[in-house]
């Protein structure tokens, strides 16, 4: 099996085509998308915090300037939206919409949501037990992130039904050669989402109220505040980041325990393991597969020059599991002690919202754990068609 985004063998397992580039081609060109792969871990991490990359170069250049056609004029309304958000930005700017955000969304703000997303995954979790199982993707693992962001941001929830799909139908557009079924549907909910949010932000100006979205309204440095834009941008960057991440990992890392049962068997027996197992789970099949980068200065990876203007897909998942860092990385091991996954990235866009993923992750398992100590899978699942955001269709389990 080779690199093969499409291919659904490959997506379901792209563990050994990745061994076979680190081996043989750690740095490579794929013709199908025109992107670089990095392959390694020493060079993912290091291009992640290397300046001469960025996630955008409309910040030193425009399209023209970079050999790149001009976005098609039916994709305004979601470029508009994602690129208000400090994920498809760059320092200056990406700077200073950054402090102003986590001035609001600090990790004490996230660590005190513990109790709170201890409450529902108990909740969750008592419920799926009690009815003998389901669809732990769609029962458990999708209800928990959505509440909590719905209740950090101060979403009404007679709104709350709106997010999972906004919030799937714009992650789409991320997929690489996304059809145009996908970009219409993309374009349609960052509208959407887009109207509403910079409704409930004005109400929120008029009306504070103890939540994110009336912190993200009223944060200031210096008189410096977030434009409409950017506070709608950064509303959808966390719902988008603290959705599908969160329950595709929920999934992915609930499959690799049943294909392990003797860690799932050593969790169950010792609960202190969960700090370290959430972090082996996110490497040993992280949802977040690739991220790419805009080469903004001709560089050198491995040898192999890469020139202004390129895009270089920084292959995650193949640095997770790089022997060069980890040891035995096929291996599960919710031991794992010196465990430097890049599942989060690096740099200026490490992921603000990692303090509170973990907090998620560790109390659903938690309480899923305690609620159905005989939790198994009743059927083997499938993998959606997405390669980027990498995660199961279902997981239908029985809870004995």
């Amino acid at each position: 099996m080779r690199y093969d985004p499409w291919n659904p063998e490959f997506v379901a397992h792209p563990y050994d085509a990745y061994a076979e580039l680190r081996a043989t081609a750690p740095v490579s060109h794929f013709e199908p998308t025109g992107q670089w792969l990095v392959a390694r871990h020493a060079d993912v991490s290091a291009l992640l915090r290397d300046r001469r990359l960025g996630r955008t170069y409309l910040h030193v250049g425009d399209h023209e300037d970079f050999g790149r056609p001009p976005d098609p004029e039916h994709l305004d309304p979601f470029w508009r939206l994602i690129r208000a958000g400090m994920l498809d930005l760059e320092p200056p700017v990406h700077t200073r919409l950054r402090r102003l955000v986590s001035t609001a969304f600090t990790p004490r703000t996230a660590e005190g949501m513990r109790g709170r997303v201890r409450r529902i995954a108990r909740d969750l979790a008592a419920g799926f037990a009690e009815r003998g199982g389901g669809d732990l993707l769609a029962e458990v693992a999708e209800p928990l992130p959505v509440t909590v962001i719905a209740d950090l941001l101060g979403v009404p929830e007679s709104d709350r039904r709106l997010l999972r799909p906004w919030s799937a139908d714009i992650c789409g557009m991320f997929e690489l050669n996304p059809s145009a079924e996908a970009q219409h549907a993309a374009v349609r909910a960052a509208e959407e989402f887009s109207a509403y949010m910079a409704e409930l932000a004005r109400d929120r100006r008029r009306h504070p109220r103890e939540d994110l979205i009336t912190a993200l309204t009223q944060v200031a440095d210096d008189g410096d505040r977030l434009t409409e834009d950017e506070l709608v941008g950064t509303c959808v960057l966390l719902l988008n980041a603290g959705h599908e991440a969160t329950v595709n990992m929920t999934g992915n890392g609930w499959w690799a325990l049943f294909r392990n049962p003797g860690e799932l068997d050593r969790l169950r027996a010792d609960r202190s393991l969960l700090p370290t197992a959430v972090e082996e789970l996110m490497r040993w099949d992280t949802p977040a597969q690739m991220f790419e980068r805009w080469v903004l200065e001709d560089i050198t990876v491995a040898g192999v020059d890469i020139p202004r203007g390129a895009e270089v897909a920084l292959l995650f998942g193949s640095a997770n599991r790089d022997e060069a860092v980890f040891a035995d990385p096929d291996r599960l091991d919710l031991g794992r002690a010196d465990n430097p996954h890049v599942t989060f990235g690096a740099g200026v866009h490490y992921c603000l919202g990692a303090p509170l993923a973990r907090i998620e992750l560790a109390e659903s398992f938690d309480a899923l754990l305690d609620a159905a100590p005989k939790l198994a899978p009743s059927e083997t699942p499938t993998w959606k068609p997405g390669y980027i955001m990498r995660g199961l269709s279902a997981l239908k389990v029985t809870t004995g």
